[in-house]
């Protein structure tokens, strides 16, 4: 009975070292096909320099604002005062062709500050706080033409003005 189990035990220990060694050569032959695979970082890099970056929408202080090189866009809409209720999954951004013609900046006269307002030629601090005045007193304008409603609002006046003011409502943002 010794003999057979002794040749029992043989038999087992035989096969298991054919099944070991012959599962080794398999993955030898595999891994022998398997080419190397290549990674290769991009050494693509954004170019250099200076220049401005204009951000409307859903800030506190819409406008142009110079960018440097270390300047990213969190540190942007940090500076331009991102408000509450802004969707910030839906940032766009748009980069111009050189030589491109440069839209020219729009200032949402329902939302702007007095200093914003300033910027607009023939608009001096007194006519600023006039328009913010009449916004909070009689509401959101409009439209653009809504504008000659406040005293020393002109038609002249706002003809000057007009390409660079917009009245957009909330639903915009």
């Amino acid at each position: 009975m010794k003999q057979i189990t002794d040749k029992l035990y043989r038999g087992i220990v035989v096969f298991l070292i054919v099944v070991v060694v012959g599962g080794g050569v398999v993955l030898a032959l595999e891994r022998r096909d398997v080419q190397p695979v290549e990674i290769a970082l991009s050494s693509s890099t954004l170019p250099g320099g200076n220049g401005e970056v204009y951000v409307e929408g859903a800030v506190q202080y819409p406008g142009a604002y110079l960018l440097k090189e270390e300047d990213t866009l969190q540190s942007i809409l940090m500076i331009a005062g991102v408000e509450q209720d802004a969707d910030i999954d839906r940032i766009g951004v748009y980069v111009p062709r050189r030589g491109e013609t440069e839209r020219p900046q729009k200032v949402d006269i329902n939302r702007a500050e007095t200093w914003l307002l300033t910027a607009l030629p023939g608009v001096g601090d007194v006519l600023a706080e006039r328009i913010v005045n009449y916004r909070r007193e009689h509401g959101s304008f409009k439209r653009v033409e809504d504008l000659c409603m406040v005293k020393g609002i002109s038609e002249a006046t706002l003809e000057k003005i007009k390409e660079y003011i917009a009245v957009l409502d909330e639903s915009t943002f």
